[in-house]
């Protein structure tokens, strides 16, 4: 799927499974890849706290090295008009081995082209399911 299908105001399901595997694990700078989907102005505000580019890029960069594996479970999507929302887990598996599982509870504003211009999500670490010796190998779905 090119990155604009996948872009969040046309298949947010697509977003939310692609973006993290390729930010984390793409051949493109994780900078390059996060301007494809979110504006520049763009800002999480992750359990209250405001993460603007910069801040969410020094979050990545260093994850890119960390992670063996990330897979994204989504529960449910809305998109409507410039909104969308999102329930779905997050399942992050370590180099070193650590699975850490989040369940996230999202509420998004689009710009005009279908990139996120902000995000409001409540996160919940939930317990990790059991994985293979192999850290690169992702819990069964």
């Amino acid at each position: 799927m090119s990155s604009e299908e996948s872009l969040p105001g046309r298949n947010l399901g697509a977003y939310l499974m692609g973006y993290p595997v390729e930010v984390a694990f793409g051949e493109d700078d994780a900078a390059a890849v996060f301007d494809r989907y979110h504006t520049p102005d763009f800002v999480l505000y992750n359990d209250g706290i405001p993460l603007d580019r910069e801040k969410l890029l020094a979050h990545v960069r260093p994850a890119r090295r960390r992670a063996a594996s990330v897979h994204t479970e989504l529960h449910e999507t809305l998109v409507s008009g410039d909104r969308v929302a999102a329930k779905y887990v997050l399942t992050a598996v370590m180099v070193k081995g650590a699975v850490i599982t989040t369940e996230i509870y999202m509420f998004g504003q689009l710009a005009r082209d279908g990139r996120l211009q902000r995000v409001d999500q409540l996160t919940r670490l939930v317990p990790a399911p059991v994985v293979a010796a192999d850290p690169t190998v992702l819990p069964p779905q």
